[in-house]
Order: structure tokens, then C-alpha cells, then sequence
């Protein structure tokens, strides 16, 4: 229940609206939510003794890895190092809004720099079980834009949310919330500003909201949850595949319903998860990308010297990639050999040391310092200066100029490939050696002339 109350100040009248144990202060259009006390978030340990299947599911995730992601942590720490400018400094910090929300909800830590060795232990649980059951609206869209209204711990857990309307639990009360069942309670922390210049960071919500699979008609509309709450293992759940209900029970004690929602966020996360010795979420998140797009190659004949090459989103209902579109890398790999098996064109071919050469067909966005120059830290991203991305349910072409016409016997070789964070970005890190991260195969076509 919502109350308000008005409290005179010196620049006129301040409403004060309180929420369960939350209070929102509004003077204009500005907003700071009050600290909740770590006590009042019950641990998800807790939650698993009633919801083990669920649970199991959600440990290792990347919504629980999220504080713990060892890539994360170094590159952000990196990032946020020998900034100067205070509105930097400022973008630079806040990623914990997102990745430790219990902890900044309850004051620590409230930025990168603060000593995350600190953290209260359930507050290193990334996103977890009482953090998201704990929603009761979006305030704002983009940089963990959440209304919560948590109980009081243990003793007094409150009202949990989700998306059943008849639950009866015994250790806490329940309550049918249809923002659970909606695209808008992942989209809050899925886009990101830059929280002094307004850049538009990351977009995977606003991706999905203009894409086809945000149909105005809602029994054709694919939520996030249509996709990423329905897969589980031999499930990829993209949009080119099919998304069968998960039959089962919510607890280890209640009646079976027609479908619970999965909880393994695995993304397209493929590193993570096996560094603390879960792979399955590794063979679900490559799955996934397997099943995301497509490639094709226009008919060619002998004596062109060109190839076009269409790379379709068949699959996600986001850009491709999506998220920290900056750092990740999706790129064509092309080889083209001669009758006897000679490469006559290479592009995109990892070297050595597992770079890609700077002349590659690169899929991702490229932000701008405000005068044009690209920046590769996005605390100082002031523009977007290109997005070639693919949209969701798009196709793109890509027309290569060939050194030389192509031959009767001549065999053409693409990949689609993928990797999290390009190894030249790792690189910068110092005193880190990460080992290689995987690169992904999403799809793959040959064809002889």
C-alpha cells in the first residue's frame, strides 16, 4: 500500500511516499531510495529448503555469479582505475547497482572502488531468489530502476511475488504479481546509461521492445521469460526452436502445474560457470548460441570477384550480441581454398596469440569520447559511433571484395563465431592472464563452386 505524506523544505513541498519499509524521496523529477538493513533479505539457503529444484537451478547462474564473475571483477576494477574526471568516475562505479543489488540497497558496497572484500556475505549472491520476489514496481528502465518492498527477515518474511495467484506457503505469504510474468522486471537492470552523459550503454531491453517479438497482440508476444525461463538442458528456447512448457512444482512439496519457470540465466555465458565447476550451464549457454542465428552465401560462379555473405538473427530476441555490446566479439570467419586445398582469401582468423586482425568483420557497437575519437572504456562514452549489430529477426549482407576471381573447384568457408570479451581488451588487464576464453561456434556453411 502506497502513503503519502508532504513535508515542507526550503525549496517548497517534498512528497514522501513510503513503501512497505522503503521510503522514496521526490523533490522534481529526482529520486533516492532509503537503505534497507541487510537483515530484512533472507538468504536464498533459506529458499532452497523449500524450493531445492529452483535453487538448484539458479546456483552458478550468472544472476547468482554476477558479484563473483572473476572477468567482471578484474575488468571493471581496470576500467575504473586512473580515471580523473568525476562524471567517469561516477559511470565507473555503479556497475554494482546491477551486479551486487542487496548490497547497495542496504549501503555497501555503493561503488566498485569500495573494498568489495567487505561485502556481506549474502549480498555476494548477485541476483538473487528475496531480491527479485521482493519487486513491486519499475520506477525507471534502465540502471536497476526496481521498487522493492522486502519483509523483515527470517522471522517476518513478508510477501514474496511471482507468478501464481493460488500459492500457499507456510514460511512467508505470496501474492500474484504480473510484472513477474513481464519483460519489464528484466529490463531494468538489461539497459544501461551512463549515469552522468546518458549513453545508452547496454539496450537489450530496448532491443527486445522493438523487435517483432514484442507483439502488440499478447498471445503472440515472447517475453524475456518466453525464452530465458524456458530453457533448460536439451532446451535451447530460442526464437528458431521450440519452447515447450517446463511442467513441475514450484516446491518440493506442492502440486505439479502445466509450467515453472526455469532459473539457470545462463545467457550466452560459456566461461563462467565452468570456473566454479558447473558446465552444464556451459553446454546450455553454447546451445543457446548455436541456436540464435543463421548464414548464408549468395550462388557464386567462376570469375566473380565478390562474395556476399547473409548473417541472419534467427534466434534471439535481442541484437546480436547483446548486452556489453563493446566487448564482446561476433564475427565472420571466411577461408576460401583452391582445388588443392590451398587458402587463396583468409578473414577473421584468429592469430597466435588469439586476436582478431583489426581488418575483421566485426558485429558490435563502437562509443565515441563526444568528438568522434573511439574510446574503448565506456565510463568515457559520450556517443555511439557505430552499430552494425544484427536486430532480432534481421538479416545483414556483407559484400566482400576478393584479391582475386574465383575458380571452378574453389571451396568457400564461413563461421559465425562468438566470443564474451575479445582477448585484445583482456590484454590490458596487468599482472592478469585469463585462460582463453571460448569461441563459440554459431553457425557455419560451406559451398563449392
Amino acid at each position: 500500500m502506497l502513503r503519502f505524506k508532504l513535508i515542507p523544505c526550503g525549496m517548497g513541498i517534498t512528497v514522501v511516499a513510503i513503501v512497505g519499509a522503503m521510503v522514496l524521496f521526490t523533490v522534481g523529477n529526482a529520486i533516492s531510495d532509503d537503505k534497507f538493513k541487510i537483515e530484512q533479505f533472507i538468504s536464498p539457503e533459506i529458499c532452497s529448503d523449500c524450493h531445492s529444484k529452483i535453487a538448484e537451478q539458479w546456483e552458478n547462474s550468472m544472476h547468482n555469479l554476477a558479484h563473483k564473475d572473476p572477468i567482471y571483477n578484474k575488468l571493471s576494477q581496470f576500467l575504473r582505475k586512473g580515471l580523473i574526471d568525476e562524471n567517469e568516475i561516477k559511470e565507473a562505479d555503479s556497475c554494482v547497482k546491477c551486479h551486487t543489488p542487496v548490497g547497495y540497497v542496504t549501503g555497501f558496497p555503493r561503488k566498485v572502488s569500495d573494498d568489495l572484500s567487505k561485502t556481506a556475505p549474502i549480498a555476494t549472491l548477485g541476483i538473487q531468489c528475496d531480491y527479485c520476489h521482493s519487486v513491486v514496481d519499475v520506477k525507471k528502465m534502465y540502471n536497476n530502476g526496481l521498487v522493492l518492498e522486502p519483509g523483515e527477515g527470517e522471522d517476518d518474511p513478508g510477501i514474496k511475488r511471482g507468478p501464481f495467484s493460488d500459492s500457499e506457503p507456510d514460511f512467508h505469504e505470496a501474492q500474484y504479481s504480473k510484472l513477474h510474468t513481464q519483460s519489464n522486471i528484466c529490463g531494468t537492470c538489461h539497459d544501461v546509461k551512463h549515469v552522468v552523459f546518458d549513453t545508452p550503454i547496454e539496450t537489450t531491453f530496448t532491443e527486445w521492445k522493438n523487435s517483432p517479438y514484442n507483439d502488440s497482440n499478447p498471445e503472440n508476444r515472447v517475453t524475456c521469460q518466453g525464452c530465458h525461463m524456458y530453457q533448460r538442458p536439451g532446451v535451447p528456447a530460442t526464437g528458431s526452436t521450440n519452447r515447450p512448457e517446463n511442467p513441475g512444482s514450484a516446491t518440493d512439496y506442492s502440486d505439479e502445474r502445466p509450467h515453472i519457470f526455469t532459473h539457470y540465466f545462463v545467457g550466452a555465458n560459456a566461461n563462467v560457470p565452468p570456473m566454479f565447476n558447473d558446465n552444464t550451464k556451459a553446454l546450455m549457454a553454447k546451445a543457446r548460441l548455436k541456436n540464435a542465428a543463421t548464414i548464408s552465401v549468395d550462388k557464386n560462379e567462376p570469375g566473380q570477384k565478390k562474395l556476399k555473405i547473409r548473417v541472419t538473427n534467427s534466434g534471439a530476441g535481442h541484437s546480436i550480441p547483446t548486452g556489453v555490446a563493446d566487448l564482446r566479439q561476433v564475427w565472420l570467419e571466411i577461408v576460401i581454398r583452391n582445388k588443392d586445398q590451398k587458402p587463396i582469401f583468409t578473414s577473421g582468423l584468429l592469430n597466435k596469440d588469439r586476436i582478431l586482425p583489426e581488418n575483421s568483420i566485426v558485429f558490435r557497437i563502437v562509443f565515441g569520447d563526444g568528438n568522434g575519437k573511439p574510446v574503448i572504456n565506456i565510463a568515457k562514452a559520450k556517443q555511439v559511433l557505430t552499430d552494425n549489430r544484427i536486430k532480432a529477426k534481421q538479416s545483414v549482407i556483407q559484400t566482400i571484395e576478393l584479391p582475386l576471381p574465383l575458380k571452378e573447384g574453389d571451396v568457400i568457408s564461413v563461421r559465425l563465431l562468438y566470443r564474451s570479451v575479445s582477448q585484445k581488451i583482456l590484454n590490458l588487464i596487468p599482472n592478469e592472464t585469463f585462460e582463453p576464453l571460448s569461441v563459440i561456434e554459431m553457425a557455419k556453411i560451406q559451398t563449392k563452386l
